[in-house]
């Protein structure tokens, strides 16, 4: 069992249609047709949707996508047309929303690997193999792999694991031209990103992207290169062979489960609300994302 903890009852607007309540985004549609995304500061672990919130992240994960997207602009465009707040919207939209292009998206989730970990690594210990790509011997947790690597998955709904697969399934799913351009972009947007993340003094280990097409035209939308859709190590404690430190939630899976959360993830009990520290360990790690990455204090 997953989900929400207690799904919070969508803002209404006047002029916006309620879409979609995500774990951590709120989908709208305007009278003009386009999408308004709205970024919470909700927060997930193990598929849930916490009782706590983090406070500012869902404005930094805005913020660093804008700036991500201005920085691989020259590599694909975005579904970006303005960051205003709607007329009668809550003061509290500020800084958190993006008016977007409504697109047809792709049922796939974009993973690039330069680094093997998670799910990832899981694989590799069983067959030596990512997504059916073969990897060398003697590679560790945290290892750098000899090249980034495509390793798509399929989209699950609210509370279900997406579900990796081999490249040629996507091509099968949404045809071989689309599947190979979305390869090839993922693989250039992570490349651009794994280098300047390198000259901030941070590793970008794995990241994924969605997309979608405007006309003929191959788009990425949601969000881009952040904590949550991103690992990102600290490059001075990188040391491959366990766990590597990281800017995004592990401090909320560590306390989860940990005995003095007292909560059993496999089981049908909802997670605890976290501690005040907790939160403020996460959100200071976001903060530290956004300021190592941008170069620019977070207001």
């Amino acid at each position: 069992m997953s989900g929400f903890v207690t799904k919070p009852e969508p803002v209404q607007v006047p002029g916006l249609v309620h879409l979609h309540t995500g774990k951590v985004r709120d989908l709208y549609r305007d009278e003009q047709g386009r999408l308004v995304m709205v970024a919470s500061d909700r927060t997930s672990a193990y598929d849930w949707v916490l009782p706590n919130s983090i406070p500012d992240k869902g404005r930094i994960l805005t913020q660093l996508s804008l700036w991500w997207f201005e920085r691989i602009a020259d590599l694909v465009p975005n579904h970006v047309i303005s960051t205003e707040v709607p007329a009668g919207a809550p003061a509290d939209w500020a800084g958190r929303t993006m008016i977007c292009d409504s697109l047809e998206m792709f049922p796939v989730e974009c993973v690039a690997r330069g680094y093997l970990t998670g799910s990832g690594l899981v694989e590799y210990r069983e067959s030596r193999t990512v997504c059916g790509i073969a990897l060398p011997e003697g590679l560790e947790d945290g290892s750098e792999l000899p090249a980034p690597i495509y390793t798509p998955a399929l989209k699950a709904e609210v509370g279900e694991h997406d579900e990796n697969v081999e490249y040629e399934e996507t091509a099968h799913r949404i045809g071989a031209e689309w599947a190979a351009l979305l390869r090839q972009t993922t693989l250039a947007v992570y490349t651009r990103a794994r280098d300047i993340a390198r000259e901030r003094g941070i590793i970008l280990a794995d990241t994924k992207f969605e997309f979608g097409r405007r006309g003929d035209e191959l788009v990425i939308g949601d969000e881009v290169l952040t904590p949550d859709s991103s690992r990102f190590w600290p490059a001075d404690q990188w040391a491959p062979g366990g766990a590597q430190p990281s800017f995004d939630k592990q401090f909320i899976r560590d306390w989860l489960t940990s005995p003095a959360a007292g909560w059993d993830r496999t089981g049908e009990q909802p997670p605890p609300e976290l501690p005040a520290e907790v939160v403020e360990r996460v959100r200071a790690k976001y903060v530290e994302a956004y300021e190592r990455l941008t170069g620019t204090a977070w207001a």
